[in-house]
């Protein structure tokens, strides 16, 4: 079995394997894409900020408790008006001297406070959500009450990053691509679904190269397709889940050297170059060293069976 170090290397070999196919099948999208990447690691590493404040009571054991109330873009935007709405607390800080004042910190999406204060019946309900989160969230008994303050006792930014768990981090200018704070995983999805959903393409650049000498032509390009598949959990002899099989219908391709399979615990990637491409999700972990694959080239039909961890 490999390890959780092999499984990383395997996404990242996958996801930069996507990238320099994208680069070359459409620079357009490619730069478009890494653009992106680069203002969302910019904003992942955005600190929280201070926002507002107000202070009720702890009824046992009694003391005052101030409740900073931030934004951060790492918690997300509300996207469903019937869900609840997100919010990230920090750590519960007390005061080392009996009664003193204790401090917390909520963030919500900076979008969802720019709204609400804009109207004061929405912020008074942001702050009754924050004092209503924090004695749940924390399992402590308040006041009913809450007052508007200017500031709390330990407000610094350094104060609010510690309890909030942010760490401030240089981000490299010529590696802000890679500073989005997402998994190869998450990459690899966006960038097939980018790919998937592209349009009108009439053509792609082939580039060979010899020597110094580059020669660029075009051919037809086709959108890869979805081939027609099935994935099966098969049960073992006491009934349990044991194994995972994946039937693929491949009508297009009569050899196993045209296709490449990419196998993690929880996935697998299938692609024939401007032909298939299919991404699938597993609904149980496989032991990825366990697979086999087996190619039908009469039915033209791809098996693939791992045994279920």
């Amino acid at each position: 079995m490999s390890s959780d170090r092999d499984v990383v290397v395997q996404r990242a070999s996958q996801l930069w394997s996507m990238l320099n196919g994208l680069c070359q099948w459409d620079p357009e999208a490619y730069r478009s894409f890494v653009e992106k990447q680069m203002k969302s690691g910019m904003e992942y590493y955005e600190p929280p900020r201070m926002e507002s404040c107000i202070c009720t009571d702890i009824l046992e054991p009694q003391g005052p408790l101030y409740i900073n109330i931030c934004s951060w873009k790492r918690v997300p935007a509300l996207q469903d008006s019937s869900k609840p709405l997100p919010v990230y607390a920090g750590s519960l800080e007390a005061d080392t001297k009996e009664g003193g004042p204790s401090v917390v910190d909520i963030a919500f999406n900076p979008e969802v406070l720019k709204k609400c204060r804009k109207n004061k019946a929405e912020m008074t309900q942001v702050y009754m959500l924050a004092q209503s989160f924090a004695q749940q969230h924390y399992g402590i008994q308040l006041a009913s009450w809450y007052t508007i303050v200017s500031s709390s006792p330990r407000n610094s930014p350094e104060d609010l990053h510690r309890r909030l768990g942010f760490q401030q981090q240089q981000v490299n200018p010529d590696k802000q691509s890679d500073a989005a704070g997402q998994s190869p995983d998450s990459l690899l999805q966006k960038i097939t679904s980018l790919r998937l959903d592209k349009e009108n393409i009439v053509g792609r650049p082939v580039v060979r190269k010899k020597g110094l000498i580059e020669v660029i032509s075009s051919t037809t390009f086709k959108q890869p397709e979805k081939p027609e598949h099935k994935l099966e959990v098969k049960a073992g002899a006491e009934g349990f889940p044991c194994k995972l099989e994946l039937t693929v219908e491949l009508p297009k391709i009569t050899s196993m050297s045209e296709w490449q399979l990419k196998m993690s615990k929880e996935d697998v990637l299938l692609e024939v170059e401007d032909i298939y491409l299919l991404l699938l999700d597993f609904p149980n972990a496989v032991n990825e060293n366990s697979t086999v694959a087996i190619f039908n080239k009469k039915n033209r039909r791809l098996t693939v069976t791992a045994d279920i961890l």
